[in-house]
């Protein structure tokens, strides 16, 4: 095989008039990847399969079995931020080799371990724990290369079929590793898991990734961390979709958490069963992702997650009080169709809402609201599983789940969708009088309007969204100021840390803000246009 190159996905041939789910595979490098993620995926599944079985019998106590959930999710928790920085500032196939060689070892040293019968519970959840740390610093470097495998009218296909290819492992993992763990234990599916990894890791030395041209030095950690926040937490479109992802996710853990009890203690079958109906979620999760091009153009995403939880609360609702197999069945099938539609529609409305440069970390915080969800969900229904039955702590689960969409309702998805997020590069360079130390700081930036006093507090009014892009860019202080003597003059101020900081903050300006700039400069009735300062703290030069 020739050696591939990232596309410039601008170049790419359009899509077909009428879009399918399976256009993004037309792209080689994006098909190789999607390939060698399913197999991985596959041993994940069964990884998860045969450490929760191997649990049940360890320490079959519901705390214990739900800390293996824990222990999978809480490095995402602790880790998933720096990981997500981490991911916008370094060669990111590098990087993503490097982690997947720490997962073969540490699926390949508990698989010796378990053969040897030298695991026990704390043991496992060790273990358990090294390969959540392996999936924290991966999951968002990996979900910010979609971007770079397709061109922008795939992305959602790309998106919900990679949301296919994590349920067709899901349907085909657990069914794989209930009959192995049956047959051998589960230490075979541990090895399996380290043997599918080593696809994944040839795939990324094969793609000779280009690394996008850069003007500025690369971000420091510590800086590209804060800054990352920071976006986040004014960036209003992605705050709604973070804040409708954690009213699902908490309430969701408690079928994920249970699952192995539900079939061991309420359904009184073994691991065949477990894999089978795990199966089931797979399966109906494919399902869903097929239908789900037919139902985005008929309904909004905020519609389609708020029907999909209905769905997801109804599954869990059976599963609590129907004991037979096949209606267990029919409650995965329903589970698993609800699940990709929830997860697809928030992780579009994720990536629609971040610009290139700041796309990791972004995703990185929805990664945190979901698996802190799914951790601390998962705590929450083993300990009320305990103390009230596992019946009541999933029936608990589906009304918390319904009253979240409730609660959010007002926080709509998709709006953000028209926003041309590409940089517009339209700030002038600022004039210095010699050559600036690009670490000197902070910098503090004055522009000045001259506003006619009768139309302030329109200008005032607009000007205040302005404080958002600002802050999401970089700024760490905005204000606006009114002259005490001259009330027709305006002057908006913001810092940035550093010099560099600044200058970064040149190349984030979307199309969109400059729309909205545009807005607010015409209140301006000066002879000039609105005059900008740029301030250094310190002496300069030598």
């Amino acid at each position: 095989m020739t050696e591939p190159r990232a596309a410039d996905v601008s170049a790419l041939a359009p899509p077909a008039a009428v879009p399918s789910a399976w256009s993004p595979l037309h792209h080689r490098l994006f098909r190789f990847v999607w390939l060698a993620t399913v197999v991985s995926n596959i041993g994940t599944w069964m990884q998860d399969v045969g450490a929760g079985w191997l649990m049940t019998s360890l320490a079959p106590a519901p705390i214990m079995v739900a800390l293996v959930q824990t222990a999978t999710t809480l490095p995402i928790v602790l880790l998933v931020l720096p990981a997500g920085a981490l991911a916008d500032i370094v060669d990111r196939r590098r990087y993503l080799i490097a982690v997947q060689c720490w997962m073969v070892l540490v699926a390949s040293g508990l698989a010796v371990l378990t053969f040897a019968g030298l695991t026990g519970p704390m043991l496992l959840l060790g273990f358990t724990f090294a390969l959540g740390i392996g999936t924290a610093l991966m999951m968002p470097a990996w979900s910010a290369t979609t971007p770079e495998l397709v061109p922008k009218s795939d992305l959602q296909a790309a998106i919900a079929l990679n949301s296919i290819g994590i349920n067709v492992s899901r349907a085909v993992g657990p069914a794989i590793a209930g009959v192995i763990v049956s047959a051998v234990g589960s230490w075979a599916v541990f090895i399996l898991n380290a043997l599918c990894s080593i696809g994944v890791i040839a795939v990324l030395v094969w793609w000779r990734r280009v690394e996008p041209a850069r003007k500025l030095p690369r971000e420091h950690f510590a800086g590209a961390f804060r800054v990352g926040v920071r976006y986040a937490w004014h960036a209003s479109a992605l705050k709604g979709m973070l804040l409708r992802s954690a009213a699902f996710f908490i309430f969701a853990a408690a079928t994920w958490a249970l699952f192995p009890l539900i079939v061991r203690q309420e359904l009184g079958r073994g691991a065949d069963v477990y894999g089978a109906l795990l199966a089931c979620i797979g399966a109906g999760a494919v399902s869903g992702a097929l239908f789900l091009p037919r139902l985005r153009s008929r309904y909004s995403r905020h519609a389609l997650v708020a029907g999909a939880t209905v769905v997801y609360a109804c599954a869990a609702l059976s599963l609590a009080h129907v004991r037979d197999v096949y209606a267990a069945a029919a409650a995965m099938l329903a589970t698993g169709a609800a699940w990709i539609t929830v997860l697809s529609s928030l992780q579009v409305s994720a990536q629609t809402a971040l610009p290139a440069w700041v796309r990791a970390r972004g995703l990185a915080v929805w990664m945190l609201v979901f698996m802190a969800g799914m951790s601390l969900g998962s705590v929450l229904w083993g300990h009320i599983a305990e103390v009230a039955g596992i019946p009541w702590a999933l029936t608990i689960a589906a009304i918390g789940a319904l009253s979240g969409v409730a609660a959010t309702w007002r926080f709509k998805l998709g709006t953000q969708d028209a926003a041309d997020l590409a940089p517009s590069m339209h700030w002038q360079a600022p004039i210095v009088s010699d050559d600036m130390d690009l670490e000197r700081g902070p910098v503090l930036v004055t522009i000045e309007y001259i506003i006619d006093p009768h139309k302030a507090g329109d200008f005032l009014k607009n000007i205040q969204a302005l404080r958002e892009i600002r802050r999401r860019d970089g700024a760490f202080y905005w204000e606006v100021f009114q002259d005490a003597a001259d009330t027709a003059r305006f002057v908006e101020c913001f810092m940035a840390e550093s010099w560099v900081e600044h200058l970064r903050q040149h190349e984030r300006v979307t199309n969109a803000d400059r729309t909205l700039q545009q807005r607010v400069n015409a209140y301006h009735v000066g002879t000039e246009p609105p005059r900008a300062s740029h301030l250094v703290a310190g002496k300069l030069g030598t």
